[in-house]
């Protein structure tokens, strides 16, 4: 059996939607205040896809961060370390000891007090289970699901393999049936490790599936089991570099088209003010960073030294490496993905985004680094299997394999039933080993969340001209590691329109009113990411004043005025100020 959990301590098992709603609704009811849970849509199974704020008042815009786990159904441990987020955002306001994070408190204590102070004014969106209907089947009887259990609009209805539990274990695992062409040999050491045939491998021989039954059978062709079997995957049906099928597979008939990745579209579009996009998949233990279309060397060079700075928190939070996911992580070399919701957040949204693949399976074996990362999912020789059996005994509680019984399958006669079951152990980390993920996410997760942008009002001054004529000077600051338009590759987005600063006036007024609005455009940050040459002792520079802006009015009469400086993106400051010979100069 998996390792699911009664309760909704999503630290020591995986939580079903009941359970995981539980929690939500939990600390949403313990601390209004500082939690607001809302449903961002609902899916065709009417599983609704929660969305956690955490941050005192919610509905006031400014810089923000997003987290979401479990877009794919067997992808379970992604709820739970988004879930860790949460509670690490929300023990920032609570203070130490309020909510036990497992083993260790959640607060981060380890973070300096004025990086605490900047976080706790940054709100964090999190979705931790983006296919409810996804996640259910996996965690209820097992069997690969990878995004959500329907068929994608327009597939052709082709005999396919179904998952169903034929023995009545409660998993559904693997059939095998014997056969002189067969291409898997049993494993002697290990009961139920199948192993690719080689061709001095003596018989017997056999034929492995998928534990179910084919819908659509003729009565004698056996069908080829499909990783997606016609159904969607809904991290290649977003808009940004969208391709149709056959081109892409798991696309679907236009971007958007599933409920859920068109929630996602619509909650990213209705917030602008998302900085920073955290997609969490599982397995392999790696970073996967933009771009994935093209080579580092198309990448703009500022955002490529933000990345680096990431990767260095990933190395030494985590542990993790980050990759570019052109040059590691496309399935065949110079084949790029298309429709993925990173490069839709990190070009069309303006976010630093990024994938993590959990669950560092690899390097707990011993495997050796490929030359591309992504080689470790199809270079994993028959020594390498031994080897996770030998771990799944030792480390695993020996969830992955079970010995084969005889069975009477209902279509395809005698045959065998068991062998492995990947949920717990190879597609997801064993429960043992949630905590420490969980915490070295959230650290890592809470420092990218400090490199927002934090606009702020450094002057405003009123001068005398002489006669009831003044000037009205105001400086504004960018004072966050971004720049006030995020990454540069969105820095030319419609959208994202920068600075803006007006004023309100009572009683007196304008000279002219046509500039009671003025647009400032965009302020960079401070941060340069690392390896930047600006940071060399060789010749250590700063950049000017970029980070600054400046706005003029000319008032006549006396009264009060109200300034307003701000952008979707940036959320809104007011600051009033008396205008008169007695009023105060701030």
């Amino acid at each position: 059996m998996p390792a699911t959990t009664g309760d909704d301590d999503f630290r020591s098992g995986y939580l079903d939607y009941a359970a995981l709603t539980r929690r939500l609704e939990g600390w949403a009811a313990a601390y209004p205040e500082l939690v607001a849970l809302s449903s961002i849509g609902t899916t065709p199974e009417g599983r609704e896809i929660w969305v956690l704020t955490v941050g005192p008042e919610p509905q006031r815009s400014r810089p923000a961060v997003w987290v979401d786990g479990n877009m794919h159904g067997a992808e379970l441990a992604g709820s739970s370390v988004a879930l860790a987020v949460a509670e690490a955002a929300l023990a920032l306001h609570l203070g130490p000891g309020v909510l036990p994070g497992g083993p260790t408190d959640a607060f981060p204590e380890h973070l300096p007090e004025h990086l605490r102070a900047f976080l706790r004014d940054v709100p964090f969106y999190i979705c931790p289970r983006l296919s409810p209907d996804g996640a259910e089947p996996v965690l209820r009887r097992g069997g690969f699901v990878r995004s959500a259990p329907r068929p994608s609009q327009g597939a052709p209805d082709l005999p396919r393999w179904r998952h169903q539990d034929l023995d009545g274990d409660g998993r559904c695992r693997y059939l095998r049936l014997p056969d002189p062409a067969g291409d898997f040999v049993a494993s002697p050491q290990h009961p139920g490790l199948m192993l690719p045939r080689r061709v001095e491998d003596p018989p017997p021989y056999w034929r492995l599936y998928p534990e179910g039954v084919i819908d659509g059978w003729d009565g004698e062709t056996i069908p080829e089991p499909q990783w997606l079997e016609g159904t969607p995957d809904f991290n290649r049906n977003f808009p940004w570099d969208w391709h149709a099928e056959p081109g892409q597979v798991g696309a679907g008939p236009y971007p958007g088209s599933e409920p859920e990745t068109r929630a996602v579209i619509e909650f990213a579009v209705a917030h602008p003010q998302l900085y920073a996009w955290l997609n969490l998949h599982t397995f392999g233990g790696v970073f996967i960073r933009p771009l994935i279309d093209a080579p580092d060397a198309r990448m703009d060079p500022g955002d490529l030294a933000v990345y680096r700075q990431l990767a260095a928190w990933g190395r030494a939070c985590v542990g993790y490496p980050t990759v570019s996911g052109f040059e590691e992580f496309t399935y065949a070399p110079e084949t790029p993905l298309h429709g993925d919701l990173t490069e839709f957040a990190y070009h069309q949204r303006g976010c630093v985004a990024q994938v993590c693949e959990l669950w560092d399976l690899f390097e707990r074996l011993g495997q050796p680094r490929p030359r591309r990362f992504v080689e470790h999912y199809t270079t994993f020789d028959r020594a390498a299997m031994e080897r996770l059996a030998d771990w799944d005994a030792t480390h695993n509680a020996r969830r992955l394999f079970r010995p084969w019984q005889a069975l009477a399958h209902p279509q395809l006669g005698a045959l065998e039933a068991g062998g492995l079951d990947p949920v717990i152990g190879l597609w997801n980390p064993p429960p043992e080993a949630l905590p420490a993920l969980c915490a070295g996410i959230a650290d890592y997760w809470l420092r990218v969340a400090s490199l927002v942008p934090r606009l702020a009002i450094a002057e405003m001054r009123c001068e005398p001209l002489g006669g009831d004529y003044r000037e009205l000077r105001v400086t504004v600051e960018n004072r966050g590691y971004l720049p006030t338009h995020g990454v540069n590759a969105a820095r030319e987005r419609p959208w994202n329109v920068g600075v803006e600063a007006w004023l309100e006036t009572e009683g007196c007024r304008l000279c002219e009113p046509g500039r009671a609005r003025q647009h400032l455009g965009h302020l960079e940050g401070w941060g340069r990411g690392l390896d930047e040459a600006a940071h060399m002792p060789w010749y250590q520079r700063s950049r000017g004043s970029e980070h600054r802006a400046h706005a003029r009015w000319l008032i006549r009469g006396e009264g009060r005025v109200t300034l307003h400086v701000g952008g979707p993106r940036l959320g809104y400051l007011s600051h009033p100020l008396d205008i008169g010979p007695d009023a105060p100069t701030p």
